[in-house]
């Protein structure tokens, strides 16, 4: 943390810094992670179009995983393979990309009911080009009749039958053309099994090991019944905390991640792997409420999902610094105790890390890159975010 600071030392606060060699050892372990699988990232845990393009030049990335379709509609402008991962229903973003050869050739919108279909179609013209359509297959675990449901809420295509009568509705519509499957299993991926108490790391363990098994031959069924419809170019799954599991299956082509290139806070309490911290940003103090106790100006940069202390961002340097469990992280204040605090004076510097990825941008017009430290630390270019080039999609 030392050379990030002295790298940085002249910057005025707030900002954001990206360990670029960080960034690209994480890279590396997840394509080692993936072991040969092309590793789709998804931009919405990366929201920077440099590093975006940094990744996608490495040879075990390729195409981008989407979270909006004007955003699709923008990265395609220079990324050939973009699949959007959230159904739309934004009517000229729609229409621009039924109007274009280039996006509609490039860019696959997700569906997961014929109900979407009729909206898209009550939206574009009835005649051009076919455009790329994926189905959304549901990974959660359901038991007992579905009256127990571990996962996301997605896609109401949760059978193999489900996703091939949407399937068939589908090809009859001469304005798609089915072109692949998506499935994230977040349940797996995107929850951490190190963290709580003994009890509930094995709970959910057992729930992962499970939940993994029956997707397996769920996902494997549902591939094949959607390909004696329609032949398919990719099946996409996984996520940062599934890639081993996922690219075991024979039926995945592509995998999607991204929030391991930044190594947020969630994924400390994962047991099987730990990306490397890389992304931080960095408050200055402004008062000194009281003995042990110094306050940084903002803070509440708080991540999304379910509401608890693991969404709010991590105190991480100097070492030896907490939130206060009364006031957690402010809108416009963030008061901090621990040891460190009463060696830190008004002007001092705080670095943070965010609990998710891609989340942090939207707080940033731009990240500052942090070279190599074999030598004297190395500041490099400050690159935009999505916010910084006016792009706010959600």
């Amino acid at each position: 943390m030392a050379r990030l600071e002295t790298a940085t030392a002249t910057l005025a606060a707030p900002y954001g810094v990206m360990d670029l060699p960080a960034f690209d050892r994480n890279a590396a372990a997840l394509e080692h992670r993936a072991a040969g699988k092309p590793l789709r990232v998804a931009s919405k845990s990366v929201r920077c179009r440099f590093l975006l393009d940094r990744v996608l030049a490495r040879p075990g990335f390729a195409g981008v995983l989407s979270f909006a379709l004007p955003e699709a509609l923008w990265l395609a402008e220079d990324v050939e393979d973009v699949v959007v991962g959230y159904p739309t229903t934004n009517k000229a973003a729609l229409r621009a990309l039924a109007g274009d050869e280039k996006l509609v050739d490039r860019v696959t919108i997700m569906i997961d009911s014929e109900e979407q279909l009729d909206f898209v179609e009550s939206v574009v013209p009835p005649d051009g080009p076919p455009i790329r359509v994926c189905l959304d297959l549901d990974a959660s675990l359901r038991l007992f009749g579905g009256s127990v449901h571990l996962g996301m809420r997605r896609s109401p295509l949760h059978a193999p039958e489900d996703l091939r009568r949407v399937a068939e509705a589908l090809v009859r519509r001469r304005r798609f053309r089915l072109v692949g499957i998506m499935c994230y299993e977040g349940q797996i991926a995107g929850v951490g099994d190190n963290a709580g108490t003994w009890g509930r790391k094995v709970g959910i363990r057992t729930m992962q090991r499970a939940s993994a098994s029956e997707l397996r031959e769920r996902r494997a069924a549902a591939v094949a019944a959607v390909q004696g419809v329609a032949p398919l170019e990719f099946v996409n799954g996984g996520g940062t905390g599934s890639l081993e599991r996922t690219a075991s299956e024979d039926c995945i082509t592509d995998i999607a991640a991204g929030s391991g290139l930044f190594g947020p806070a969630l994924f400390d309490h994962y047991s099987s792997f730990r990306p490397e911290p890389a992304a931080f940003f960095v408050l200055e103090v402004v008062r000194r409420p009281g003995a042990g106790h110094v306050t940084v100006l903002g803070g509440g940069w708080v991540a999304s999902g379910p509401a608890g202390k693991d969404r709010l961002p991590t105190p991480c340097w100097p070492e030896g610094l907490r939130l206060v469990r009364e006031e957690g992280a402010g809108e416009v204040q963030t008061p901090l105790v621990g040891g460190a605090a009463a060696g830190l004076r008004v002007g001092d510097r705080v670095w943070f890390r965010h609990a998710k990825a891609g989340e942090v941008c939207e707080h940033l017009d731009a990240l500052h890159l942090v070279g190599d430290g074999s030598g004297p630390a190395v500041a490099l270019d400050e690159v935009r975010t999505y916010r910084g080039e006016g792009r706010t999609f959600l």
